[in-house]
């Protein structure tokens, strides 16, 4: 067995992690400022979930057929063209991983203080979320062992966690709260609604990858066959649990509680619990938190390493240790974590990471159709199955959902399309500095 290469459990316990975190464990609270029907609010998380199955059967064609770590970086620059993959990597690298990871180290943070119900400076508590992601990052910046070792325990451990907080809360809450879990009159409104849309980018972001795997493929044993097991796997696994994990929120807290709040799993586990109990089932929810930063500090310095490799002037970050480790790439990305950690609000940072992402992945689902259109006869291990059935899906719902968020939020979504157009400036002055390299030689 190779011991240089990543295993099948190993990638998709990153998967798993990766989607498993901030999101679930805190945009319910924002949910309910717009939406208090359950039946609406466990159908967001199931259209969730279609939607991210139907992305992960589609990059798993792609995936195959360009089995090279990057993900969308890689994908995008084989088909369109290297602007467009370097864009989509630069916005992997600014805020597809380092956003995810500075949101799940501040809901540690958040979780923890609260669990010991200590009121520590805004300051104190960004050291506890940074001091995090350092840990992290002398682990993953380490031994390939020692960091997929990590990532598979805490994994194993988050989902057995979450999967018996729910058994236990439903069996141990005699009077559930009244929220309807049934449709009603009013919940067609509600589904066509601008706060059904941004919701749904809250959901979409918690689902956020699904499409993990496709950053390390080249450190994958086998990607060609193992990829999509791996990507369906992981996906269908994360939506199961999210529609258990939220059905078990507004079962066990009451909806005013729960509304506007971040931790909202630490209120549901006191509701079920008690306060004792419920401390000690947060701290468990919080530790959690762990394995979704480690994630990212696994995948998204792949992307950065091989942007590094392309492009002369980024080569320090495709320096790899003795173990093969893109050391520097993760440090790089920690650092960018840290700067998000200190300098941006909570909510900001979930929504326009939300709608970059979706965008960004929106771009590559459409790429399917360019492919097969531009490369018929190129050589496909894995074919979307029912094309075009998934990416068709997933391009309607999120294209709606893109469309209502930046017509009702477009601070955050200009954002965004602003941190694409610094990719597209930074693209081109790179290119400038080669040509410029290459004349002067």
């Amino acid at each position: 067995m190779s011991t240089d290469k990543f295993r099948f459990p190993t990638v998709t316990a990153i998967v798993i992690a990766n989607m498993v975190g901030t999101g679930v464990f805190t945009s319910l609270g924002f949910q309910l400022l717009d939406i208090d029907s359950g039946f609406v609010i466990l159908s967001l998380w199931a259209i969730g979930g279609l939607i991210a199955v139907c992305g992960a059967m589609t990059y798993a064609e792609l995936g195959a057929a360009f089995p090279r770590s990057g993900g969308e970086y890689n994908f995008l620059s084989e088909i369109y063209h290297p602007a467009v993959g370097f864009v989509a990597g630069w916005t992997s690298v600014t805020i597809g991983f380092a956003g995810p990871s500075a949101l799940a180290a501040m809901t540690f943070a958040a979780y923890t203080t609260s669990i010991f119900e200590v009121s520590p400076s805004a300051a104190a508590e960004r050291a506890l979320a940074i001091a995090l992601v350092a840990v992290l990052t002398v682990v993953h910046a380490g031994r390939r062992r020692n960091s997929g070792g990590v990532q598979v325990v805490f994994t194993a451990l988050k989902v057995a966690v979450i999967i018996g907080f729910c058994l236990l809360a439903v069996l141990l809450i005699d009077t559930p709260m009244p929220v309807s879990f049934q449709p009603s009159a009013g919940d067609r409104d509600l589904f066509t609604s601008s706060a059904f849309a941004v919701s749904l980018i809250y959901v979409s972001y918690a689902y956020t990858g699904w499409n993990a795997a496709t950053y390390l493929s080249s450190e994958l044993e086998n990607p060609q066959r193992s990829l999509p097991g791996i990507l369906l796997t992981g996906t269908l696994v994360v939506a199961l649990l999210y529609v258990a994990l939220n059905f078990v929120f507004l079962y066990a807290a009451p909806v005013a509680e729960l509304r506007g709040q971040v931790e909202v799993g630490l209120i549901a586990a006191k509701a079920a619990f008690g306060e004792a109990g419920g401390r000690v089932a947060g701290l468990v929810l919080a530790m959690l938190l762990i394995s979704t930063v480690s994630a990212m500090l696994m995948a998204g310095p792949r992307v950065l390493q091989v942007m590094g490799q392309d492009f002369r002037a980024m080569r320090l970050s495709a320096r790899i240790n003795k173990d093969g480790i893109p050391s520097t790439a993760v440090y790089i990305q920690s650092g960018l974590a840290i700067v998000f950690i200190l300098t941006s609000s909570f909510e900001s940072v979930l929504l326009f990471a939300g709608f970059t992402l979706a965008l960004n992945s929106f771009v590559t689902v459409f790429a399917v159709f360019v492919l097969r259109w531009r490369q018929p006869g190129l050589n496909r291990p894995y074919r979307t199955f029912l094309y075009p059935v998934p990416p068709l899906i997933y391009l309607a719902v999120m294209g709606w959902t893109l469309w209502y968020v930046l017509m009702n939020r477009p601070v955050e979504g200009l954002f965004g399309l602003g941190v694409i157009v610094s990719g597209l400036l930074v693209y081109g002055l790179l290119r400038w500095q080669a040509r410029a390299s290459v004349v002067s030689r």
